[in-house]
């Protein structure tokens, strides 16, 4: 019987950490998504707060492909407070359909979590919305700045899918 417990510890153990995330019920992720087009930098222009970012400016993310066929992810922002910059290196991969903007990135080893675009700009990928479910929401784009339009836009979005909007950060590019 303990051999038979042990198996199955291991076999859940496992499971757990090779585990992936799914898209969160309310969020549905973009069709006809392009890979090559999303690659290269992106400009973080609001966020929820969380631990990972608190107090950061000047955020971006990096996108590019990588030998294995993943995606190397490179985020980067400012504390001002220590007067240095941060960085963490993750990687993403697709766990279906690579043509689906639904995505599972880890930074911390084999832990994936999920990263669902919602909103894409379709001509030139020039902006992002993506949340990842359980709080997280992001607003990326090409620039550092966007519209004011832009921003309301982005803050209705979120509201509807129950986002709490009064917690945005809108983050300092300059």
């Amino acid at each position: 019987m303990r051999k038979i417990l042990t198996a199955l510890t291991i076999t859940i153990g496992l499971s757990l950490l090779s585990g992936c995330g799914s898209v969160p019920d309310n969020i549905t992720p973009v069709r006809d998504f392009e890979v090559d087009r999303y690659l290269g930098k992106w400009y973080e222009i609001a966020r929820l707060d969380h631990r990972f970012e608190r107090g950061l400016e000047k955020v971006s993310a990096t996108y590019s492909l990588r030998d294995d066929g993943k995606i190397k992810v490179v985020n980067r922002g400012f504390d001002s407070e220590k007067g240095e910059w941060k960085e963490a290196v993750g990687k993403a991969r697709f766990p279906g359909d690579e043509t689906v903007g639904f995505l599972e990135v880890s930074f911390f080893g084999p832990f994936y979590g999920p990263y669902v675009v919602f909103e894409l700009e379709p001509l030139n990928y020039d902006y992002a919305f993506i949340s990842s479910g359980d709080g997280y929401l992001w607003f990326l784009s090409r620039t550092p700045t966007v519209s004011d339009t832009l921003k309301q836009a982005f803050i209705a979005k979120a509201k509807a899918l129950g986002f709490n909007t009064d917690e945005l950060i809108f983050v300092p590019q300059e």
